[in-house]
């Protein structure tokens, strides 16, 4: 009988253990969704999971990340989203993705929601205000659209005798797209440009829009924003030098494979930040009561090497205010 008491104590000792673990929640999972490609993201997932860090969360060990790539395939997004609220992820993170966070607040109005947005949020549906967003989602807003304007208007600088702009866009991405022309086709005719619109939804067509240029070479390009296109900047890089085009894009990284000029936010600090407000989802906070956030410095970022090589005169005024140049 003492022998029997005792193999059941031994028994209850090693279970309880068992028990106490099953009884522990499960990790949080966030949903994290991207409109580029993993290997030409990697700066953009070490700023979000710093986010995640001030806050106290480290994937892998407090948190699990699912990173979802679309590589511009922007309709895999109702399936992708579809999975993610049936497994009740705890949030679902959409930096610079702007179709990614439009079609996640159409999915789910219960898990919380943390974008960022280069459109106006409050516009887009997205949340009731900047102040008090009011609903599932919150974020951040980097003003990326609503600099494209003042980037044509740069770019017009950097090369005064330009006459007519060749304007790519991804009509993949239907909302930067249509902001896209909307601005610039209101704000070219101020400054004394003409617009050509040429489209690009895969590798193969930026090389036919390129291969299209030989017949009729157009004074400088005009990228949209959009994260496939940032995620070729090196063949944008290459296809403008061997061409001789002048061209722009909205983040630094472009100039830094070799584009000419860019000028928006700092797409890695937005990338923290959607980190840092996801954290502060984990541990509680609603983004019903999280103010969007805006950012309140704007680069320009100018390739001195670029400009050399298709010879171009940078103005001095433009040097002047540039943030970064690369030489």
């Amino acid at each position: 009988m003492i022998r029997r008491e005792f193999i059941t104590l031994i028994g209850g000792a090693a279970a309880w253990p068992l028990a106490a673990r099953a009884q522990q929640p499960a990790m949080p999972v966030v949903g994290f969704i991207n409109s580029g490609h993993a290997d030409a993201s990697a700066p953009f997932v070490t700023a979000f999971r710093k986010g995640l860090n001030e806050t106290g969360f480290v994937d892998g060990q407090n948190v699990r990340v699912e990173y979802h790539w679309l590589e511009g395939k922007y309709d895999q997004l109702p399936a992708l989203m579809a999975d993610l609220v049936r497994r009740g992820v705890s949030v679902i993170a959409t930096p610079v993705a702007t179709v990614a966070s439009l079609a996640a607040k159409a999915a789910t109005a219960t898990i919380p929601i943390v974008f960022g947005v280069g459109g106006d949020p409050v516009q887009l549906g997205l949340v009731a205000s900047l102040a008090r967003p009011g609903g599932n989602a919150t974020g951040i807003n980097f003003f990326n659209l609503e600099v494209t304007a003042k980037r044509l208007r740069l770019l017009h600088e950097l090369v005064p005798k330009a006459v007519r702009i060749a304007v790519l866009v991804n009509p993949a991405n239907a909302p930067s797209t249509e902001f896209t022309l909307r601005t610039v086709q209101e704000a070219a005719p101020a400054v004394g440009l003409q617009t050509q619109v040429v489209n690009a939804t895969t590798i193969a067509e930026i090389d036919a829009v390129f291969a299209g240029f030989a017949g009729e070479h157009p004074d400088a390009l005009f990228l949209a924003g959009d994260a496939f296109f940032l995620d070729r900047r090196v063949q944008f890089a290459t296809l403008t030098a061997r061409d001789r085009i002048p061209a722009t894009g909205n983040e630094s990284p472009f100039v830094k494979a070799g584009g000419l000029m860019s000028y928006g936010t700092d797409l890695a600090e937005t990338f923290r930040q959607v980190g840092n407000y996801t954290g502060r989802v984990l541990k509680g906070e609603k983004p019903a009561d999280l103010p969007v956030q805006q950012p309140t410095k704007f680069e320009l970022t100018i390739n001195l090497t670029t400009a050399r090589a298709i010879g171009i005169i940078v103005p001095d005024q433009l040097l002047a205010i540039a943030d970064e140049v690369i030489e």
